[in-house]
C-alpha cells in the first residue's frame, strides 16, 4: 500500500501510528507528575492533599468538561486540525510547568494542561473511525489505546531520568517542547477524509445526541467502567511512585524502570489483546 492515495489521503497505517505517538505524549504529559511527586513537594513545600489536588482536580476540572464542546468543534470543522491544535496547547502547559514556583502556578498550568488533553481523544476516535472499516476497528482501536501504557511508561521513565540527570523542571521541558515540535508533523500528514457538502455543518446537535446514547445500556455500563478504571488508574499511576519511595526507599530512577517495566509489559499486553479479542468475538456476536 502506498502512503499516499489520489486524494492526498495517507494510508491507515500511517495516520493511526502519528495519531499512536500524540496520545502517547497525552498520557506522557497527563502523569508525568507521578514520578516526579518527591522533587516537586520538596522543592515547591507542598503537602500530599495540595500535590493532589494538582494531579488530580486541576486536570479533571476542564478535562471533564471541555471534552464534549471540542469533540463537537471537530465534528463541525476539521479533527486533524482540532487534534494538532489541541496537542500544542497541553504540551506548551506542560512546558509551563516547568517554571512553577508555587502551588498557584503550577495549579493553574495543569488546567492548561486538561484543557488541551481534552480536545485530543475523541477527534482520534472518529479519524480512525474513518480510516478502518468495522471488522478491523477494534484492533485499530486497540493500537490506539497503546498509548496509555506507552505513554505511562515514558513518562515515567524519562521523567525518572531527567529529573536525575538535570532537575524535575527540566523533564517537563524538555516533553512540552517535544510534543509543541510533533503538532506541525500531524497537520502535515494527518488529513481528514473528504465529507459530503454540508455534512460537517449538519452534525447532530448535543441536545439530540445524548438522548441517543443515554437509552443505550451499553453506554451506561461502559461509562460506568471506564469511570472505576480511571478512578483506580489514576490513583495508583500518581502514588504507586511515592510508596516505592517512602516504604521501600527506592530513588527516583528505580522506581522509574520499575514502574515502566509494569506499564509496558502487563499495559501493552493487556490493551491489544482487548482489541484483537473483541474483533474475533465480533465476528459471531457483536
Amino acid at each position: 500500500m502506498t502512503s499516499t492515495d489520489a486524494r492526498g489521503l495517507r494510508s491507515p497505517n500511517l495516520v493511526l501510528a502519528l495519531l499512536l505517538l500524540a496520545y502517547i505524549f497525552n498520557f506522557l504529559d497527563r502523569q508525568i507528575l507521578g514520578i516526579l511527586a518527591g522533587p516537586i513537594i520538596a522543592d515547591l513545600k507542598l503537602s500530599d492533599t495540595e500535590f493532589g489536588a494538582i494531579a488530580g482536580l486541576a486536570f479533571a476540572i476542564l478535562y471533564s468538561v471541555l471534552a464534549v464542546p471540542l469533540a463537537m468543534l471537530a465534528d463541525r470543522t476539521s479533527r486533524s486540525r482540532v487534534i494538532a491544535g489541541a496537542l500544542v496547547v497541553w504540551s506548551g502547559f506542560t512546558a509551563l510547568c516547568g517554571t512553577a514556583t508555587s502551588f498557584i502556578q503550577l495549579f493553574l498550568f495543569r488546567l492548561g494542561v486538561g484543557v488541551g488533553e481534552a480536545g485530543g481523544v475523541a477527534p482520534s476516535y472518529a479519524l480512525i473511525a474513518d480510516y478502518f472499516p468495522p471488522h478491523k476497528r477494534a484492533r485499530a482501536m486497540a493500537i490506539f489505546s497503546l498509548g496509555v501504557p506507552l505513554g505511562l511508561a515514558a513518562g515515567t521513565l524519562i521523567g525518572a531520568y531527567l529529573a536525575s540527570w538535570i532537575d524535575w523542571r527540566a523533564a517537563f521541558l524538555v516533553m512540552g517542547v517535544a510534543g509543541i515540535l510533533l503538532a506541525p508533523i500531524m497537520l502535515l500528514v494527518v488529513r481528514d477524509k473528504p465529507r459530503e457538502a454540508g455534512q460537517a455543518a449538519a452534525a447532530p446537535r448535543l441536545l439530540s445526541t445524548f438522548p441517543m446514547v443515554a437509552r443505550k445500556p451499553s453506554f451506561w455500563l461502559m461509562a460506568t467502567a471506564a469511570s472505576c478504571s480511571s478512578l483506580a488508574g489514576y490513583g495508583l499511576a500518581l502514588w504507586t511512585p511515592t510508596v516505592l519511595e517512602r516504604s521501600f526507599g527506592l530513588d527516583i530512577v528505580p522506581r522509574g524502570q520499575f514502574l515502566a517495566a509494569i506499564f509496558l509489559i502487563g499495559g501493552t499486553a493487556g490493551v491489544f489483546a482487548g482489541g484483537w479479542l473483541a474483533d474475533r468475538l465480533g465476528r459471531t456476536d457483536r
